[in-house]
């Protein structure tokens, strides 16, 4: 699969989980604030807290992968370009700067990891 019908696919998918999401969590809002609610509403009320807290937990874990491989992934192409521009790789020297100039730009507009 090349890259844009992968993309396409995955924004695909990703609008997808998005509603169903957003058609589970006014459910859970209802039965939360729900003053008297029936054994049946109750079961219902913890399968979907439940599910929310597994969803959540999976939706972390994702995220700290993407932004780890992410992370760890641009460092170690741009060491190993480093050590090629020091050996006199002038295509790799414009790659550098090409990288710097994309890290520069994402500390400025902190869209870089944040650590917290």
């Amino acid at each position: 699969m090349d890259f844009r019908a992968y993309q396409k696919e995955l924004s695909k998918e990703l609008d997808q989980f998005t509603k169903l999401l957003n058609e589970a969590l006014p459910r859970y809002t209802d039965l939360v604030r729900k003053i008297n609610i029936s054994d049946s509403e109750l079961v219902e009320l913890g399968e979907l807290e439940y599910f929310l807290i597994e969803v959540n937990g999976k939706i972390a874990e994702l995220k700290k992968q993407l932004e780890h491989d992410l992370f760890g992934l641009s460092l170690d192409l741009y060491y190993k370009l480093k050590q090629r521009a020091s050996q006199g790789d002038l295509k790799a020297a414009r790659k550098i700067v090409t990288m710097r100039a994309a890290f520069n730009k994402s500390l400025r507009g902190n869209n870089l990891i944040n650590w917290n």
